[in-house]
């Protein structure tokens, strides 16, 4: 079988699985956030925070509920990191740097999982377990509660409340997230990823000698990091390292964790909005997109020419033979159009043009379909500014699922679709106007402009792959890539709630013959093309000096 027709099968045999998968979990989803029912674990939970989750919240209470506990995640985690070298199960690894400890703490809580660091190197039992894997948890949630605060946005009309952050928070992690990573982690250990909290210890090697490795609670939090599009590897290898992905069955299962919820969640949306037609067109957009970027990198990495292409079956430098050419693209393309971080390849040594592709997938803000949560929020702005674009062109005003769109709307709308662009190309800029981070860089030219970028458009979309020809373990990339990590994160929220709160306050508007249907294909591909032309104008010079340069010189 050629390698072509295998990665033909894995994706249709993965859009399969997901396809079974919508409807249940996607309905599931809809009645987790929909009910006024408090199990008892839930309940022990709020008594200790102190939370009462009945009580409606207005955007502005329920933007500081999220502040608030992403600000102390940051915190303990950054604390933690620090406190390392006396920590027991440590594994005699000292404690984080200042600048990396900050660059850690805000990357997990972030939903990013940038990595400037060594993971079997570097962090113990404790701070893996007890710091990243538990961020890898409630980041997800933050962002599932965002998303369905913006959801109930739409369905809710003049009292302005959009639920109860704290509710929504836990019912994320007990509900959804805990339950589908306790089974993901019995798959993954079934198919060889390791589940221990084994000390440091000498392995033979096949050449001869010895080289030491150490155990961890690699299984559940792999699972958890591919569930919620968190990213981050317990080993540097990240996904490529066999304790982590030790199978081409693991590895597409991976996939699916990546695209379950994303995806999943257009049903929910349609359910909680009213209308399943309306979850079908995002999900229509979504599927296309990333139908089509997939494609697109296989073939890119299959095209290649010359004797070492040939022999290969495609471009192999930096992908594991487990996996292949086609593995490793739709692995890559999964995560880069999430906010995972998690890689099965190394991303620098795609071809120019699939460098380029992993970038473009994370300037479209990561919304085909997307991170936990994020993509859906993300998806859904860009339905707002699509509905005004066209209303603009027929010269009424635009209305979406019942609500008017009007100037308060499209500036909040405004507002996040510019905040990413304004860090990635800033950050970008300065970097390579100082003379220290370009010592930095492993690759000059083209491909080295592509490495700084690359890193300033993971962080700021809360992606956290890289290419990582850059040595990014340094004051200044620690530091600007945290903050674009944080304001990255958390400034769209801003922007995405105070949007729903706006729209909750509205009386729902009738739909006459001339409202605009966003349930058919025309919208559908109205939006797709809002999506590409909004990415293409912000973001298309920087292309150009970048992978563009590289694969046209090729």
């Amino acid at each position: 079988m050629s390698p072509q027709i295998a990665g033909a099968l894995q994706l249709l045999a993965l859009t399969a699985a997901l396809a079974l998968a919508y409807r249940p979990l996607g309905d599931y989803m809809a009645r987790v956030y929909s009910s006024d029912t408090h199990y008892r674990p839930e309940r022990w939970i709020y008594r200790a925070i102190g939370a009462n989750p009945s009580v409606e919240m207005r955007w502005p209470a329920y933007l500081r509920g999220v502040l608030a506990f992403s600000a102390v995640g940051v915190l303990f985690l950054y604390g933690l990191q620090r406190l390392q070298g006396v920590l027991p199960g440590s594994l005699g690894f000292a404690s984080i740097d200042p600048d990396q400890a900050f660059n850690t703490a805000a990357s997990f809580v972030a939903n990013t999982n940038w990595q400037s660091y060594y993971g079997e190197q570097a962090m113990g039992h404790v701070v893996q377990t007890g710091g990243l894997a538990v961020q890898n948890f409630v980041s997800a949630a933050v962002g599932i509660a965002v998303a369905v605060a913006l959801v109930r946005g739409f369905a809710r009309s003049g009292a302005g409340e959009l639920g109860n952050f704290w509710a929504d928070l836990v019912r994320g992690v007990v509900r959804i997230l805990l339950p589908i990573a306790v089974i993901g982690a019995l798959v993954l250990v079934a198919c060889g990823a390791i589940q221990n909290f084994a000390g440091i210890h000498e392995v033979g090697q096949f050449t001869g000698g010895t080289q030491q490795w150490n155990g961890g609670a690699v299984a559940s939090q792999e699972v958890i990091k591919e569930l919620g599009t968190n990213g981050g590897g317990y080993f540097n290898a990240n996904s490529a390292h066999p304790f982590e992905n030790p199978t081409p069955f693991s590895n597409l299962f991976e996939v699916f964790l990546i695209l379950l919820i994303p995806f999943s969640l257009t049903r929910t949306f349609g359910r909680m909005v009213g209308s399943v037609k309306q979850g079908y067109a995002v999900l229509g957009v979504m599927a296309a997109i990333w139908l089509g970027f997939t494609a697109l990198m296989m073939w890119t990495e299959f095209a290649g020419h010359g004797p070492a292409f040939e022999a290969a079956g495609g471009a192999m430098e930096g992908k594991e033979t487990r996996f292949g050419t086609a593995g490793s693209a739709i692995f890559s393309v999964a995560t880069t159009l999430t906010s995972t971080g998690a890689v099965n390849s190394f991303h620098s040594s795609y071809t120019a043009f699939g460098g380029g592709i992993q970038l473009l997938g994370m300037q479209l803000g990561e919304i085909a379909p997307g991170g936990v949560g994020s993509g859906l929020y993300g998806m859904l702005v860009m339905a707002v500014i699509a509905v005004f674009l066209a209303g603009l062109m027929v010269g009424r005003t635009p209305e979406y699922l019942g609500r008017k769109i009007g100037t308060r709307q499209i500036k909040f709308a405004a507002c996040y679709i510019l905040v990413t662009p304004a860090l990635v190309l800033g950050f970008t800029a300065a970097a390579l106007a100082l003379p220290t981070p370009p010592d930095s860089m492993l690759n000059s030219g083209a491909h080295g402009f592509s490495e700084v970028l690359y890193a300033y458009t993971s962080g700021a979309n809360n992606n956290g792959s890289a290419f990582a020809g850059l040595n990014a373990d340094t004051q200044w990339f620690n530091t600007t890539i945290g903050i674009a990590m944080l304001l990255g994160r958390f400034l769209p929220m801003v922007f995405v709630l105070a949007l729903a709160g706006s729209l909750a306050e509205q009386k729902p508007v009738p739909e006459t013959a001339g409202t605009l249907r966003t349930d058919k294909p025309l919208y559908s591909g109205l939006l797709v093309a809002t999506l590409v032309i909004v990415t293409g104008l912000t973001y298309f010079p920087a292309l150009a000096l970048g992978p563009l340069a590289e694969g046209l010189a090729s």
